[in-house]
């Protein structure tokens, strides 16, 4: 922002605009110096990338603040403009041993200090909206629907939507070399650090619909998905699927054999899912030691009973499935609990 001015275009988070500087900042801080630093798995939408982005290219140019998503509507709100610990980790620029921006990134790249200020938890009162505190949540969706999870014991967790983000909550980050290789991150909980991993998640789905049965009810594609017999499955998490011009199309190129109907493409990305889910669970027992019996899915994806059931075949793990709104449930607890 400019002052009270957004600065315009708006880029969509998918947009290919940051694969130009990816490099570009590795040059200055090697990723393996970043990751020891911050613990934040390479995504090429991370905010690091995006800001060196905008930095090239002119942007932040008279810029004044910088406000992520939650905390622009929080400014719209209540005029606040606010930072937020739990969503700001997730960027890249975040030290996991301070929990605050890390200063040497930030010169290293060039980056108007003045823009990064001292993070605040959720809990904290921010502003009135006509008399009403308004009480930072989790901003990170992720971070709230943690919270949101009846857990009876600390189990990994899925949040189920456009993206699976499954992970566990542990005490620290965890950013030794084995983490790092397999692309794991480490993001802010509510006292806790969240070690997760972004898969594909139901994009895959929601794109083969919209391009090969648009509007047709998802009982009906999970039926046909089951009755299906394909055989093949795709590397889920592979660039490819991340924003292809067609989805049908990213498939076809990677199967040897073509599906022939609609329930194929879909079968073939519910098991693809389900062994993404099986990976990731193997590379967390083995990073942090653990053995884990059961797994939390929620969100919209917990609707899936096709995919469930695939995924308590494949893992091995008593899945529980909640098709709740944990992210709504966890924003609201995390202010009820600070409004006692």
């Amino acid at each position: 922002m400019k002052d009270d001015r957004e600065v315009r275009p708006c880029y969509a988070y998918r947009d290919s605009r940051t694969q130009a500087v990816i490099g570009k900042v590795h040059e200055k801080i090697p990723f393996a110096e970043l990751y020891r630093r911050t613990g934040i798995q390479l995504q090429p939408f991370n905010t690091i990338y995006q800001l060196y982005a905008d930095k090239l290219s002119g942007r932040l140019n008279g810029v004044t603040d910088f406000l992520m998503i939650p905390e622009y509507l929080l400014y719209k709100l209540c005029g606040a403009k606010s930072h937020e610990y739990t969503n700001a980790t997730t960027g890249g620029m975040v030290s996991a041993v301070t929990g605050e921006f890390d200063s040497e990134i930030i010169s290293k790249l060039g980056l108007p200090p003045h823009l990064f200020h001292t993070l605040q938890r959720p809990g904290e009162v921010i502003g009135e909206y006509e008399g009403i505190r308004v009480i930072l949540c989790a901003t990170h969706d992720t971070g709230s629907a943690v919270e949101g999870i009846p857990m009876e014991d600390n189990a990994p967790y899925i949040s189920s939507g456009t993206w699976s983000l499954l992970g566990v909550r542990t005490d620290r980050p965890l950013t030794d070399d084995a983490s790092r290789l397999a692309n794991w991150s480490n993001e802010g909980g509510v006292g806790y650090n969240r070690y997760q991993k972004n898969i594909m998640g139901m994009w895959l789905a929601n794109c083969l619909r919209e391009e090969l049965c648009p509007g047709r009810p998802w009982s009906e594609i999970t039926d046909e998905a089951e009755r299906s017999r394909f055989g093949e499955t795709v590397g889920a998490n592979e660039e490819g699927f991340l924003a292809p011009a067609s989805m049908k199309a990213a498939f076809d190129s990677a199967l040897s054999e073509k599906p022939t109907c609609v329930g194929d493409y879909f079968r073939c990305a519910y098991r693809s899912l389900a062994l993404s889910y099986r990976q990731a669970l193997e590379e967390l027992e083995r990073h942090t030691g653990q053995r884990y019996d059961s797994l939390y899915i929620v969100g919209g994806g917990a609707k899936n009973g096709f995919l469930n059931r695939l995924t308590e075949e494949t893992t091995g793990k008593k899945v529980m499935a909640l098709p709740m709104e944990a992210t709504a449930i966890g924003n609201l607890k995390i202010q009820m609990e600070a409004d006692k």
